[in-house]
């Protein structure tokens, strides 16, 4: 079974311990890459040295998470980031976007960043990793500000409705994560997913959160994957096998 892991967290202070052993279970599992999303710019070096780490199995994004936006330091972000992609090579820019969920005090600051990094993402033909948490709405609004034949990337995350991505899918080359809520009993989500188109899904685990059913509640980690195919598996009415054949080649058409 071949697999990509489209949305990590490995330099989460949880694997401090024995990330060589998650690694290798991800590979044992069938995991061919993955791909390690950014939340701060405090995080890049750590970042880089993972992917240098396990080169050619590891990749970097570069981007600032909406939750890590505030009125203070946003500007200081901004400069980081501005300085970071232009001396490294990444994979994509995420993972970028609003959350409404937790502060709505920052909004204005969030739709700045948010805006910035797309506009950077469009410079230098990189995809993008949204993060759209009670702010879908907002979300497409700013999407809608640029040329949807440059825009490209994934909705992290997505639990919406097929109607939701039919508007981002008019927006732009945009696919859509999978990842372990998916397995969760209350998914209504998934009783329409096979009416998205299974070329435009990529799996990931947003590890060490959300963990898949059988494993909820625990660390998630990459080796969880096959839990999330069989989901969508059963959605598609496909084997295990061509969930991940299909997905893999959806990845590597995005972000490779």
């Amino acid at each position: 079974m071949r697999i990509i892991e489209t949305h990590a967290h490995l330099d989460d202070p949880q694997y401090a311990e024995d990330l060589d052993a998650v690694v290798l279970r991800a590979k044992q599992a069938g995991v061919e890459k993955i791909l390690l999303a950014s939340v701060t710019m405090r995080d890049i070096d750590k970042l880089k040295a993972l992917e240098n780490r396990y080169p050619g199995y590891v990749y970097t994004m570069i981007g600032i998470h909406p939750q890590e936006v505030n009125a203070a330091s946003y500007k200081d972000e901004l400069d980081a980031f501005d300085r970071a992609i232009a001396d490294g090579k990444y994979i994509a820019v995420g993972e970028i976007g609003m959350d409404l969920y937790w502060d709505k005090t920052t909004r204005a600051e969030q739709e700045i960043v948010f805006r910035h990094q797309i506009e950077a993402a469009v410079e230098i033909n990189l995809p993008i990793a949204i993060h759209a948490r009670e702010a879908f709405q907002p979300t497409v609004d700013i999407l809608r500000e640029f040329d949807k034949t440059k825009l490209r990337g994934v909705l992290h995350c997505f639990s919406g409705a097929p109607e939701n991505a039919q508007t981002m899918m008019s927006l732009g080359d945009f696919y859509f994560g999978i990842g372990g809520v998916s397995t969760f009993k209350n998914a209504k989500f998934t009783e329409r997913l096979a009416e998205i188109p299974l070329d435009m899904i990529v799996l990931e685990t947003d590890c060490p959160y959300l963990a898949p059913t059988p494993h909820r509640g625990e660390r998630n980690e990459p080796s969880f994957l096959p839990f999330i195919a069989d989901k969508l598996a059963a959605a598609y009415g496909k084997t295990v096998e061509e969930i991940g054949e299909i997905t893999t080649n959806n990845a590597e058409r995005l972000f490779f």
